[in-house]
């Protein structure tokens, strides 16, 4: 009884490994068996009648589907990829597919894809031999190559002195003003191909509530701002100011006859000690007299 069962067993596993399309390292491991003792019980009851010749039909037929499933998948994902210097504008990339575009933006695609996909199926995706994509490694760099390379490296250099500040008509003046002859389709082209935009700061942050229930300190100045003497008159203000970090709050402390700061302080958030290590900081450095 216990050997019918074994073979009933072996029967079952051979019938799942060749008709249910998974792999056979997960059949031997969902079963518990080894791979090897697997495969010998494959060649077996191949040639016996354990799977009926229908249905080994039916699973050849399966896999070469999965086959061209997974390859039609894959030509999918690799068309809707843009290069991948422009994925941070994948508005123009969709303008604009890799394939509609000259032989060297395709070559350049499947240079920068070759690490997702073999270099080969992305050739056939594209539409390129992989006797082109070798002469086209091999190839110098045209002149005018050479010179966007010599021009993107300036413009480069300039967005970073800028903080990201300067847009295409900008960066064209400032090239223009170290010596470079370019014009601004050409400067926007390497700026739009290369993902270097301007970086948008906020224009206005609320700091001041004036709908509030608290004291309201009387207007000691009532917008007199002479003094005749030094620390006679002290102004303060909180001020915000925009980083690549967020937005930081700048107190000051000002002595209104020389107009000069004698206290700051920052800090990430707008709290009470933000004024009060402003004003610490211009006691500390004038020491005034007691009242």
């Amino acid at each position: 009884m216990g050997l019918k069962r074994t073979d009933e067993f072996r029967a079952d596993a051979v019938r799942i490994a060749l008709t249910s399309g998974l792999k056979r390292k997960q059949v031997a491991d969902d079963l518990g068996v080894g791979m090897s003792t697997l495969n010998k019980w494959i060649a077996a009851h191949r040639d016996t009648d354990v799977v009926p010749k229908e249905d080994l039909d039916l699973a050849k037929e399966n896999d070469r589907l999965r086959r061209e499933i997974k390859l039609l998948k894959e030509e999918r994902k690799i068309q809707k990829k843009p290069p991948i210097s422009r994925q941070a504008h994948a508005k123009h990339a969709a303008e604009r597919p890799v394939l509609c575009g000259p032989k060297a933006m395709t070559f350049r695609f499947v240079e920068e894809h070759r690490s997702s996909f073999p270099a080969n199926r992305l050739c056939e995706v594209v539409g390129v031999s992989s006797r082109g994509l070798r002469a086209f490694r091999s190839r110098p760099a045209s002149r005018r190559q050479r010179s966007d390379l010599i021009t993107l490296a300036h413009i480069k250099e300039q967005s970073r002195l800028s903080l990201g500040s300067y847009g295409r008509p900008r960066m064209t003046e400032e090239l223009k003003e170290i010596g470079l002859d370019v014009g601004h389709r050409r400067v926007g082209r390497l700026m739009r191909q290369n993902g270097i935009s301007v970086v948008r700061t906020r224009k206005h942050k609320v700091t001041t509530d004036s709908d509030h229930k608290f004291n309201i300190a009387p207007n000691l100045l009532d917008r007199d701002f002479v003094a005749d003497a030094p620390n006679q008159k002290w102004a303060g203000d909180i001020s915000y100011v925009w980083t690549r970090e967020g937005w930081i709050y700048l107190a000051v402390i000002l002595d209104l006859h020389s107009r000069r700061v004698i206290g700051w302080a920052v800090r990430n958030r707008m709290k009470r000690d933000l004024a009060i290590r402003a004003l610490k900081m211009a006691i500390a450095f004038r020491q005034p007299p007691n009242g």
